[in-house]
C-alpha cells in the first residue's frame, strides 16, 4: 500500500485521556508505518485534515474519535481507494460495534495493522455522505438535546436519558415517503433510514438486521402515539433486533429501498450519523461498496457475507 499514513486524531472525543491515548497510538504504529499526525480543532475539522490527507497522496487514513469524526473522514475518503482506519474513541462508537472492530485500544491497532479490508456502503444524504443513519423526529430531538456536557459524564446513557424526557413530548407527524416505484402516506413519530447501524441503534431495527454492504437502505418507522407504545415498541425493536428478527408489532413499519425522499408536515429536525443537519425534507441514496475500511478478519457476519459474494463474482 503506497504512500504514508494519516493519523486524524479528535483529542475531545471519548471519556479517556486524549494525550495518553495519542502517545500509545504512535508508538504503537510509528515502527511499522510512516505516520502523520493530523489533530482537529473547532477551526480545522476531521474533514479539513482528510482532505490534506487526500492531497498528499496518503496510502491510508486513521480517523480516531467517536462517530462524528469518522462521519466527517468518510465524506472525502468515500469513493477512493483510500482504505480508513478507525480507532473508536467516542460515546456510542456506533460504527465500530456494527462492525465488530474492537474497543480495546490495542486490539484497535492490530485490526489496522492487519491489513484486512473491507468494502461497506456509505449513502448520500441531502448532498452529504452517511455512514450510519438519519433520524427524522423522535431520535433527532433525542440527539438535539444531549449536551456534550452530559455525553462526556453518562456516556452512552445520556441519549437513554433525553430519549426518556422526549417521550413525555412526544408528537405525530405526517410522513410523505416516496421509492423508485411508490409512495406511501403515513403518521409516524420515528422515521429512521440505516445504512449501517447496530442493535444498540434501537429506532433502526424494524428489518432485524442491517447489514453493511447489501447495496440497501433500511427504513423504520414507529407510529407509537403515546409514551408507553413508544417504550413498548422500542423494547420489542431491541428485542427482536438482538436475534436477526424483523419487528412484528403493528405500529412498526420497514422497508428495504435504494433510494428515497421524505417529507413531513409538519417539518421534523433531521440528524445525520449523531448530527443535527437542518429539517426535512430528506433525500438519502445508497451508495454501495462505496468505503475501504480495515476490519478483523473473523467476523462471522461479514465473513458470511463475503462468501457470498464471492459466489456471486461480486
Amino acid at each position: 500500500m503506497e504512500g504514508n499514513t494519516w493519523l486524524i486524531f479528535n483529542p475531545v472525543a471519548g471519556q479517556t485521556d486524549p494525550q495518553g491515548d495519542l502517545t500509545f497510538i504512535q508508538e504503537f504504529l510509528g515502527p511499522e508505518l510512516d505516520l502523520h499526525v493530523a489533530l482537529t480543532t473547532h477551526e480545522r475539522t476531521a474533514e479539513h485534515c482528510a482532505r490534506e490527507a487526500v492531497a498528499s497522496g496518503a496510502g491510508r487514513v486513521i480517523a480516531a474519535g467517536g462517530d462524528g469524526t469518522l462521519s466527517e473522514v468518510a465524506q472525502i475518503l468515500s469513493g477512493t481507494a483510500i482504505p480508513m482506519g478507525i480507532i473508536p474513541r467516542g460515546t456510542a462508537n456506533a460504527l465500530a460495534v456494527a462492525l465488530g472492530l474492537p474497543m480495546d485500544l490495542p486490539l484497535a491497532l492490530e485490526v489496522i495493522l492487519d491489513g484486512h479490508i473491507r468494502r461497506i456502503d456509505t449513502a448520500r444524504c441531502n448532498g452529504r455522505i452517511m455512514l450510519l443513519l438519519a433520524g427524522v423526529g423522535f431520535e433527532a430531538l433525542t440527539v438535539q438535546n444531549t449536551s456534550r456536557e452530559s455525553k462526556t459524564l453518562l456516556g452512552p446513557f445520556a441519549y437513554i436519558l433525553s430519549g426518556l424526557q422526549q417521550l413525555g413530548e412526544l408528537a405525530t407527524f405526517t410522513v410523505e415517503l416516496e421509492t423508485r416505484e411508490e409512495r406511501l402516506i403515513f403518521d409516524a413519530v420515528a422515521v429512521t433510514v440505516a445504512n449501517i447501524a447496530p442493535p444498540t441503534s434501537i429506532l433502526a431495527q424494524g428489518p432485524g438486521e442491517v447489514r453493511p454492504d447489501d447495496g440497501k437502505l433500511d427504513v423504520t418507522v414507529v407510529a407509537a402515539t403515546t409514551p408507553l407504545e413508544a417504550v413498548a415498541a422500542g423494547y420489542h425493536l431491541l428485542w427482536t433486533a438482538m436475534r436477526d428478527l424483523p419487528a412484528q408489532m403493528q405500529n412498526i413499519g420497514h422497508l428495504r429501498e435504494s433510494k428515497l425522499r421524505i417529507v413531513t408536515d409538519p417539518p421534523q429536525v433531521v440528524v445525520i450519523d449523531g448530527e443535527v443537519i437542518g429539517t426535512t425534507p430528506l433525500e438519502v441514496e445508497c451508495l454501495p461498496r462505496s468505503l475501504q475500511v480495515f476490519v478483523p478478519r473473523l467476523v462471522p457476519t461479514l465473513v458470511v457475507l463475503e462468501e457470498l459474494d464471492e459466489t456471486k463474482g461480486l
